[in-house]
């Protein structure tokens, strides 16, 4: 009697690949489903609102008061789901040179409205010397995106954030660098993890996705923080070694 042969880990990585794709597209399948219902719901709370509306004593009001409680928990379910199906999704990366630099400032150039409506001053130290990377231009403005609304979160009276770049021993790196309120040991050890949050109403998938993101670059991406004094992300990323030089 042989015994079977003992697998390799390149069979032991594409089994375990194969599992994530099938968990991943059957929980977003599980998402479209609940969104379906929850579209229904929403639109018949809207209708019923409409109703309501045309009459006025306190009876009604109070109604009504009980509908909006239902549009609210609808539309939190809904950016649930919506966060959750981009945290699931199984993404094929189309990956293009990219000048790090000139992708930052346009992400910077995006969010600088909301920084200013926020009272937060954004400061850049973008290096000069940057090499090329490759990046999936749309992917990773998501994953930055995450990055610059926790920053703007964490500072809800306002303040300053850095965003710099430079190089690496082996790439190149980007830092976030806010004034915010901060967070201990234990909630930096978790808030890469799917669905934890310590903000009202957070569904804890922002930081995990950009986690994903990153590291489906090659990359890697860590924090420092510190209660009361703010929070350091920093993304690294590796430089091809046809494009480093």
């Amino acid at each position: 009697m042989t015994s079977s042969a003992t697998p390799t880990a390149a069979e032991v990585n594409r089994r375990l690949v194969e599992q994530y794709t099938e968990i991943a597209r059957l929980s977003g399948a599980l998402a479209h489903e609940i969104k379906n219902p929850l579209s229904t719901i929403r639109l018949n709370m809207e209708l019923l609102a409409e109703d309501l509306g045309r009459a006025d004593s306190p009876q009604v009001r109070r109604s009504m008061r009980k509908v909006e409680v239902v549009q609210r928990e609808c539309q939190r379910l809904q950016n649930l789901l919506d966060d959750f199906l981009n945290f699931a999704k199984v993404r094929n990366l189309n990956r293009q040179p990219t000048d790090l630099n000139e992708h930052v400032k346009r992400m910077l150039e995006f969010f600088r409205p909301k920084a200013d409506e926020a009272k937060i001053e954004v400061v850049d130290y973008l290096a000069g010397d940057l090499p090329t990377v490759l990046l999936d231009r749309e992917s990773f403005r998501a994953a930055m995106l995450n990055l610059l609304l926790n920053a703007e979160q964490a500072m809800p009276d306002g303040g300053q954030l850095v965003v710099r770049t430079y190089v690496t021993a082996d790439g190149v790196a980007l830092d976030l660098i806010d004034t915010g309120c901060g967070m201990d040991e234990q909630s930096g050890t978790k808030v890469f993890d799917a669905f934890y949050s310590t903000k009202p109403g957070g569904s804890g998938l922002g930081l995990p996705t950009a986690r994903k993101i990153v590291e489906a670059h090659g990359g890697s991406i860590s924090l420092q923080s510190e209660p009361g004094r703010g929070t350091q992300f920093t993304v690294k990323l590796p430089v091809p070694a046809r494009l480093s030089t």
